[in-house]
């Protein structure tokens, strides 16, 4: 079964996440799935052995957008924060309560729905990276440097790794313990 992926609106559901910055996630996102297909496209997530595919679903970016998000590099990191924000708070049921400070390997905390957002000891890490065009193998191996920078981290909080493939469709997670 294929379920709706929920880009739109992550402020209203991530309290690490204001309304304008999760659009700004949202815009990003967009424009990155538009370099390489049309609306609407499934894309397949593994994270720790659980395979789902999500629906995703946009408006293609009008001429005002696109130069806004001109900038390739920044484009990809944050359409992949919305992406990865999207597909944990799906999958696992976690939404992002902080960003996380310099150093730790990750760049969000994140905790179950309805977590106390000040109680940062019952977080996870989550670092998120996307690839705008490599395939399955770049994503792979784009991974398991985002569970070593997790691991190197300044921080004893469990991580998890997450890198979202545009061209290839593809959100790849995994939990630091399980890649070698």
């Amino acid at each position: 079964m294929t379920t709706l992926l929920p880009l739109r609106n992550l402020g209203a559901r991530h309290p690490g996440v204001t309304q304008a910055l999760g659009d700004s996630y949202s815009e990003a996102a967009f424009v990155c799935l538009n370099r390489h297909h049309t609306s609407p496209v499934t894309l397949k997530a593994d994270f720790h052995g659980e395979q789902a595919e999500y629906l995703a679903e946009w408006e293609p970016p009008d001429t005002k957008l696109l130069r806004s998000w001109a900038n390739d590099i920044d484009a990809t990191e944050a359409g992949a924060y919305c992406i990865s924000l999207a597909a944990i708070e799906t999958l696992a049921g976690l939404v992002a309560v902080r960003r996380a400070e310099t150093l730790t390997g990750a760049d969000y905390y994140v905790a179950p729905l309805g977590s106390d957002p000040e109680d940062l000891e019952s977080c996870i890490r989550l670092e998120i990276s996307g690839v705008s065009a490599g395939n399955k193998a770049v994503i792979e191996e784009r991974l398991r440097k985002k569970v070593k920078q997790a691991e190197k981290g300044q921080s004893n909080l469990p991580a998890i790794a997450s890198v979202i493939g545009f061209k290839e469709l593809l959100i790849a997670m995994a939990k630091v313990s399980d890649l070698p």
